[in-house]
């Protein structure tokens, strides 16, 4: 960071910003990247079928045999799923959380009696200890009864308190705070700030280490804390600063919500999701013992990325929960709706909107369903195919919801509560556009997702070649990384010319989809070669080239997605034979969607949008905008702020505890 940067002034108002901690603030672009390689996981001690997949090796033996839940959990399961099956349907009103917007107490109550806040919580700490699979069908089940539900009990679990401490806290921590999780208070993560937002560089909350180095001190303001408002425990990332002998950086602190300093001065209102309890929180000297460190200073952006590796799974699960209830919707609506004489969905414009419903909702599901069961048998590294089902089913999701409102023609834009008021049945169709729609954005937007799992898809060849690339690496690095790189692509270019989709009997053991995992091997050799392409072409400025990229890792779930899909359906041709016609389905319209994102790779409006969006910035084409009423511009479009005492109200909502207690 500059000097100018460290010292430039701070906003003018009375709510204007103070100055930010010298740590944080403006930081250059080279800076922010630094600070979140950092952070990756930069070894692979596990293999990797996304990463093979993107390197051109189909291993199909990574993900066949499908793999198989362990007999005596998933019947421990089961019994769980049927009693809160049983429990959504009887005593939880969706819609009576959406015109409220707010899960009330006694469902609060609820799902703790049936342990639902202690789900992914191991036995010995009161929890149920349900695999990665079937917590994923628990949320699917518990979303649809309420997507407010869904992400309250997904924020808890995936990425709140309980699942760091699982991969990263001590015993005494886990002692100390699971088995209240467990019982049914709820947590929070709080990593969000006013102006950071994927951009941890920029982390201004900061944790001053006492002098007695007994504890910290928090000063900060958190946004978008989803369970914020509600939360008795709170993850918190915060910026310890470096000195002498101590190391610093950003941390993971467990810290209690009734702790004196901390203010909910907002509940942030949304598009959808009306029941979710989401803050902005301000700290003011904050003590937090020291041993609520979580994993050691500085760790806390590795915790992070590493936490959701598995966390990410949950909002698929709500996704595929989603497909699930507008295939519902969508059949049910087709076969009876009558129009030019004869059923909806007996006319092709529908038609083909109904295939893409099912054949996606059974894709997301597959693809969601390994996952699960690779991250439970622990022999894979899964962080690339829990990003790709991520990506795929958050995308996947809002077609499939925006395609159900056209099917449904004005029903779909109609509320619920208008269609019960004229007697029809009330298919809350508009509410679930509105509830996916943040599932684009939550735990990674598209955007980011497409550059993290591109920066991932790319590591083989950076690992080797990088330094070529790196403007500030001295020449003898650059010489060394030559004679890697020459060695590595001497190897790998050539495997890349053919293999065995090019066989016309390659992969005739999975019968009718042997064609597709043809096209699967011969696409992902030609995704490794487009890669490295696009890497010999544009060199250093790849990661300036983020159409590109996405379009790559587009085509890479893709294949992901037909692989699951095959291996699914060959397993489980006997006992579902079905499922090989929707994984044909599937496959099929997959593959007009990958012709098309090859085709973009190098026919495509990249490099003419980005110089338009130069001029449009600069304000040249501002008279397009004339002639309507715009929003006013007497206020900021990101609030300032300054450290210091609240000035506001505590909303925090108190959940009656499940002793009893407050």
């Amino acid at each position: 960071m500059t000097t100018t940067e460290q010292n430039r002034p701070a906003a003018s108002g009375s709510d204007g910003v103070g100055p930010l901690p010298k740590e944080a603030g403006q930081v250059s672009e080279r800076e922010a990247r630094q600070v979140a390689e950092a952070a990756r996981e930069t070894e692979w001690r596990k293999p990797s079928f996304g990463k093979e997949l993107f390197l051109g090796r189909l291993r199909l033996d990574l993900i066949d045999p499908w793999p198989q839940p362990d007999p005596e959990r998933a019947a421990e399961a089961h019994q769980f799923l049927d009693r809160l099956d049983t429990y959504v349907r009887s005593e939880v009103d969706g819609a009576a959380i959406e015109r409220d917007a707010e899960i009330p107490d006694e469902v609060f109550a609820g799902l703790a009696r049936l342990g639902s806040f202690g789900m992914k919580i191991d036995k010995k700490y009161g929890g149920l200890g349900l695999s990665n699979l079937h917590y994923c069908r628990a949320l699917t089940l518990a979303g649809s009864a309420s997507p407010a539900i869904g992400a309250l009990l997904s924020a808890h679990q995936s990425i709140g308190v309980p699942q760091p401490l699982k991969l990263f806290g001590t015993d005494e921590q886990k002692q100390r705070f699971l088995p209240r999780l467990a019982a049914g208070e709820v947590s929070a993560f709080l990593l969000t700030e006013p102006d950071v937002g994927s951009d941890p560089a920029r982390l201004a909350t900061t944790a001053e280490p006492t002098p007695d180095g007994t504890g910290y001190r928090l000063n900060g303001v958190k946004l978008w804390a989803t369970n914020g408002t509600v939360a008795s425990l709170l993850v918190v990332m915060a910026r310890v600063p470096a000195s002498e002998g101590r190391r610093g950086g950003i941390t993971a602190f467990v810290v209690e919500a009734d702790s004196p300093g901390i203010t909910v001065e907002r509940r942030n209102a949304f598009l959808g999701l009306r029941g979710l309890e989401n803050s902005l929180t301000r700290f003011t000297d904050v003590l937090v013992p020291a041993e609520n460190v979580i994993g050691g200073e500085g760790r806390g952006l590795k915790i992070a990325l590493t936490t959701l590796n598995t966390g990410r799974l949950s909002l698929p699960a709500m996704c595929v929960g989603a497909g699930k209830w507008s295939l519902n919707v969508a059949r049910e609506w087709a076969a009876e709706r009558v129009q030019w004489g004869r059923p909806v969905g007996g006319h092709e414009a529908v038609a083909s909107k109904l295939a893409f419903i099912a054949a996606t909702t059974y894709g997301m599901e597959t693809m969601l369903d390994l996952c699960c069961l690779l991250a439970d048998d622990d022999t894979n590294d899964i962080r690339i195919e829990a990003a790709l089902v991520k990506l795929y089913a958050s995308e996947m999701a809002w077609k499939i919801a925006d395609e159900l409102v056209q099917i449904r023609g004005g029903r779909g834009y109609e509320t619920a509560d208008s269609l019960t008021a004229r007697g029809e049945r009330p298919a809350a169709v508009e509410q679930i556009l509105r509830d996916l729609r943040i599932n684009r954005i939550f735990e990674g937007s598209t955007e980011i997702m497409h550059l993290l799992i591109a920066r991932e898809a790319v590591d083989a060849h950076l690992s080797v070649a990088g330094d070529i690339i790196d403007p500030d690496a001295e020449l003898g690095r650059k010489v060394r990384a030559g004679a890697r790189a020459g060695a590595f692509y001497a190897r790998w270019l050539p495997t890349l010319a053919v293999g065995r989709g090019q066989n016309p009997g390659g992969y005739a053991e999975y019968g009718p989809l042997a064609g597709h995992l043809r096209h699967v091997e011969r696409s992902s050799r030609k995704l490794a070669r487009s890669t490295f392409l696009g890497m010999s072409r544009w060199q250093g400025k790849l990661e300036h080239k983020q159409g590109f990229l996405g379009r790559i890792v587009d085509i890479g779930a893709e294949l992901f997605a037909m692989s699951a899909v095959c291996v699914r359906a060959h397993a489980e041709r006997e006992t579902r034979p079905e499922g090989v016609e929707l994984a044909d389905l599937f496959c099929r319209q997959a593959r007009v969607r990958i012709a098309a994102l090859f085709r973009a790779l190098w026919e495509n409006t990249d490099s003419v949008d980005t110089a338009a969006a130069k001029r449009i910035l600069a304000g040249r084409y501002a008279f397009v905008e004339e002639g309507v009423v715009t929003p006013p511009a007497d206020l900021p479009w990101v609030a300032p702020w300054q450290p210091g005492p609240s000035t506001a109200e505590d909303v925090r909502r108190r959940i009656p505890k499940p002793d009893g207690g407050n």
